[in-house]
């Protein structure tokens, strides 16, 4: 299901979709690279919480990030229907373990509702936006300000 526009203007943004638990979640369709399925990681020791480890993605090592456990849910019990999303953060790629992508929106520029006042400070940091398409209430991820530079060297 696409929510697209005729006539994309510069205000205007494809976002990509994606369910972590109950909520959904999108991204800047400009910042992916490619979805693939679940391949198990080869942990890394010492590393934080919420990176699974490494694959091997056509040679380049990758690490895989648990979304979920990122933003503060609960950690992800990965399966074969869990799929990687495979992003450019940065000068970065890094893996974005999520349990479906769900959609392809093409959004109006002013479609974007503010985050609320009562989110958490974590939430203010990550979210750029709230959308809300038919009864669905889907939050605006920047993964720039979610990978301060810093953590994203360190994965």
């Amino acid at each position: 299901m696409s929510y697209a526009v005729k006539n994309m203007s510069e205000d205007d943004r494809e976002l990509i979709a994606f369910r972590i638990g109950d909520q959904e979640f999108c991204v800047n369709i400009m910042s992916v690279r490619e979805i693939r399925g679940w391949t198990t990681a080869t942990p890394l020791p010492h590393a934080p919480p919420y990176v699974l480890g490494v694959i091997n993605l056509r040679g380049a090592v990758l690490p895989i990030v648990d979304l979920s456990a990122m933003l503060g849910m609960k950690a992800a019990e990965p399966s074969v229907r869990h799929v990687i999303i495979v992003a450019q953060v940065k000068s970065r790629v890094v893996g974005l373990l999520v349990e479906a992508v769900s959609d392809i929106l093409t959004i109006i520029g002013d479609s974007i509702q503010p985050v609320p006042e009562v989110s958490s400070e974590l939430e203010k940091q990550y979210a750029r936006g709230i959308l809300a398409i038919d009864k669905r209430m889907i939050c605006m991820i920047d993964l720039d300000a979610l990978f301060p530079q810093q953590e994203s060297e360190a994965a």
